[in-house]
């Protein structure tokens, strides 16, 4: 491990917001009955221009909105909340104002992080809003099972390599994990110090792949936790993403895959790679165009 401060037992919230609109006060009411102890909520804006998270700072107690100074991307600006926290919060929820809470789930959370001393990074179950479960809890993507579910994923939705990695057909019970997803996660803020945090270079997506990962290789587990539950509002469709979202998405999946596979020897295999991405890129956003 490489940071050895001592945190305190006080509960952090830190949401990225980009003019989130509606959604945030719903993820704000809710959180109240998420929990009985008292939370810190920082929204670590960047760049909103609807005026709600700075009109929810200034109504609520306990909700501080604080600028990033640009769009950071969402690991980036997650970074930037968490640095705004004193030693005193131990535990930090690092996840997106779209969602809204299940009475009594953030203390599931904790509870489980003391089940589990080596936790590092604790998932919820979390449901699209037609009550459908997200595969939220899933397998490191190795090269093979990476490549087969970025290229494959969309165009053949069942191919074994998606099914293994979205790890979607595994009993849902409290488990380990290679990685959790970032719309909403528990952790130690001493797991996650010793990590550095998310990796700014990830604009957008495979920001919680990355970490997931890095938090297993410093010594972390990675644990789901269905019996905590939360709503994700906006769910996790690309549908109605925009062209800038679709192709970050590509662009990072590709970043996580070339940074495990550098050099000579591997050439080849990131071109193919790339040029595979960059086809299913194009072709997503056509798609999205035509709805």
């Amino acid at each position: 491990m490489t940071d050895s401060r001592t945190y305190g037992d006080e509960i952090a919230v830190v949401t990225v917001t980009y003019s989130p609109g509606e959604t945030l006060d719903g993820f704000l009411d809710t959180l109240a009955t998420a929990t009985d102890r008292r939370v810190r909520v920082i929204l670590a804006d960047n760049g909103s221009t609807d005026g709600v998270p700075e009109r929810a700072a200034a109504e609520r107690d306990d909700v501080h909105f604080v600028p990033t100074g640009g769009n950071l991307g969402y690991g980036g600006g997650a970074n930037r909340g968490v640095a705004e926290l004193s030693e005193e919060y131990g535990w930090i929820v690092i996840c997106n104002p779209d969602l809204e809470w299940r009475p009594g789930s953030l203390d599931e959370l904790l509870a489980a992080a003391k089940r589990w001393p080596r936790g590092g990074c604790f998932g919820p179950l979390i449901r699209e809003p037609d009550g459908s479960v997200y595969p939220s809890a899933r397998l490191v993507p190795s090269l093979v099972r990476g490549a087969g579910h970025a290229v494959l994923g969309k165009v053949w939705p069942s191919n074994p390599w998606s099914r293994a990695y979205r790890q979607s057909e595994t009993t849902i019970t409290e488990r380990t994990a290679g990685w959790l997803s970032g719309s909403c996660m528990f952790l130690r803020r001493e797991a996650f110090d010793s990590t550095g945090g998310f990796d700014p270079r990830y604009f957008m997506y495979f920001e919680d792949v990355d970490l997931g990962e890095r938090l297993g290789n410093a010594g972390w587990l990675n644990v789901y936790v269905p019996s905590a539950e939360i709503m994700h509002i906006g769910g996790h469709s690309t549908g109605k993403a925009s062209a800038r979202m679709l192709t970050e998405h590509h662009r990072s999946a590709y970043r996580y895959l070339a940074d495990r596979h550098r050099g000579f020897v591997w050439a080849p295999l990131r071109v193919l790679i790339r040029a595979a991405l960059a086809v299913r890129a194009r072709l997503e956003i056509r798609s999205a165009g035509r709805r």
